[in-house]
């Protein structure tokens, strides 16, 4: 073959007719990656799935084509021609392999584009959804409905823990599950834990693709799996604060169905769900006849207010909390010891974010202290109870929250004495009178949006409303991350609501 086509940027290969290579320059061999002349095409071009090169000359006469082809032996995509002549026939060989991987990418990108447009208008209905369900079982069907109903994922199941223990029991599920609910359901006994189980461990959203080569998923569940064409899992915490109440399992027929993308869009689902929950345990507690009064006395010395009360040789009660994102604000009343040490302690215990005086005297005052959810209030709070006392002096303390008959009160007791010292030395329920203080306060809270009872309920226990105030507008606002514009709107739209009540209230009696 003459000089200048061993310059050419692409490969050329003459044969004959029979298809035995003549000629071939230099960009055709590094192509190929082996030596050509005086060889069959078909013994020194590599195989594709239609064969097509070397059957261009199985004819008497060879035909001209033309193809973009990809070579499993080589991992490359060339565009090929055939155009043959009287005595010879030329091959012209293009490497077009990243051109191709471009135009996949694009096409996966757009098809990735299209996914995420879809998923999350599902779970825009989801949370849309989820703001009207008023039971843990409604909003359990809820999610595997929806989840169920696409054609993303072949099924999704939710589970929460059981009542006074660890297991997870299966709330609901949707789809077309096949033999895998049933393995997953048996294996929710065994030793090997699930993905999903591991994933209310830790809190933790979890990615299991491909489901079958994945030795952390239990044998039979990867062998169910298999049998129904499940290959990924995605796992979802339902969580609320620190406090996971259970689960949502979602199975996928593709390989790669989800994205980290999806995991952080569905993540938002989990935290919804949880704040469900919770929100339904506490309307069961408000419309109950009766609650249960609990009483759990802490001994750990590590807990942040038993610890600064024994180092300052006071007694610490709780007057009120609030929560507010990640933070629990809890305003207490601080006796036998200066404010101002307390709060100092406080502020040099792990545990303890802030603490700022409200009002004091000699050895009495108020604090605002900015607790973590890892302490025993913060469990507490997390469980959807509500903390109806607490106090805490000389190496102890001691909490009564308020439950509804209904909720298991061994698993709120375990979910404090597991992390804590402390065991519940009483437990007692009390019948509710037909009309109570706590019932025209519900009808009120009923009135009131979250941001303005909790700008109420912030400002009241700072002594925002005192006179003189223990707290500025500026540093109530700074505790809930607004403006103070905007706590002054909350604050004035609460009141009048408020009042709008109470004097209703009033004309009717």
């Amino acid at each position: 073959m003459e000089d200048r086509y061993d310059a050419a940027p692409i490969g050329i290969i003459e044969t004959g007719t029979d298809g035995v290579v003549a000629a071939a320059n230099r960009r055709a061999r590094e192509l190929l990656g082996r030596a050509l002349r005086e060889r069959q095409i078909e013994e020194v071009f590599p195989e594709s799935v239609e064969n097509t090169v070397p059957a261009a000359f199985d004819l008497p006469t060879p035909e001209s084509c033309e193809v973009e082809e990809y070579y499993p032996e080589l991992d490359r995509w060339f565009e090929v021609s055939v155009v043959p002549s009287a005595e010879r026939v030329t091959i012209y060989l293009q490497d077009v392999t990243e051109r191709h991987r471009a135009r996949q990418r694009t096409e996966r990108l757009r098809g990735d584009i299209d996914r995420l447009t879809i998923t999350n208008t599902l779970i825009s209905d989801i949370l849309g959804e989820l703001v009207d369900a008023s039971s843990r079982t409604e909003i359990a069907a809820t999610i595997c409905d929806r989840l169920g109903e696409t054609d993303l994922y072949e099924f999704a199941w939710v589970g929460e823990r059981e009542l006074g223990g660890d297991e997870i029991q299966v709330q609901a599920s949707a789809g077309t599950p096949g033999r895998t609910l049933d393995a997953i359901t048996e294996a929710l006994d065994g030793e090997d834990p699930l993905p999903e189980q591991q994933t209310i461990e830790t809190a933790t959203p979890e990615i299991v693709q491909p489901l079958g080569g994945d030795r952390s998923v239990p044998e039979p569940v990867r062998r169910a799996a298999f049998a129904d064409g499940l290959q990924s899992l995605l796992a979802i915490p339902l969580t609320y604060g620190s406090n996971v109440y259970g689960v949502v399992g979602i199975y996928a027929a593709d390989q790669e169905a989800f994205s980290e993308r999806e995991r952080a869009s569905f993540e938002t689902v989990g935290e919804m769900a949880g704040f469900a929950i919770n929100a339904s345990r506490q309307r069961s507690l408000i419309r109950s006849d009766a609650v249960v009064e609990l009483t759990i006395e802490l001994t750990d010395g590590d807990a942040p207010l038993v610890s600064v009360a024994t180092a300052t040789d006071s007694r610490i009660v709780l007057d009120g909390i609030v929560g507010q994102g990640g933070d629990l604000y809890c305003y207490v009343v601080v006796e036998d010891a200066h404010p101002e040490s307390v709060a100092d302690h406080l502020t040099d215990h792990p545990e303890a974010r802030e603490a700022r005086v409200i009002s004091e005297r000699e050895t009495s005052g108020s604090l605002e202290v900015d607790l973590t959810p890892e302490t025993p209030l913060g469990t507490l709070a997390a469980q959807g109870v509500t903390v109806a006392h607490a106090e805490f002096e000389d190496g102890r303390g001691e909490c009564v929250v308020e439950l509804s008959p209904e909720t298991d009160v061994r698993r709120i007791a375990d979910a404090v004495t597991r992390e804590y010292d402390g065991e519940v030395v009483a437990k007692h329920r009390r019948e509710r009178e037909l009309t109570t203080p706590q019932e025209f306060r519900d009808e009120l809270s009923e009135r009131l949006t979250d941001k303005q009872e909790t700008a109420l309920r912030t400002a009241f226990f700072a002594d925002y409303f005192e006179s003189p105030r223990g707290s500025t507008a500026e540093e109530v606002a700074d505790t809930l991350d607004i403006t103070g514009p905007t706590l002054l709107h909350h604050l004035r739209a609460g009141q009048r609501k408020l009042l709008a009540e109470f004097f209703d209230t009033t004309d009717r009696t």
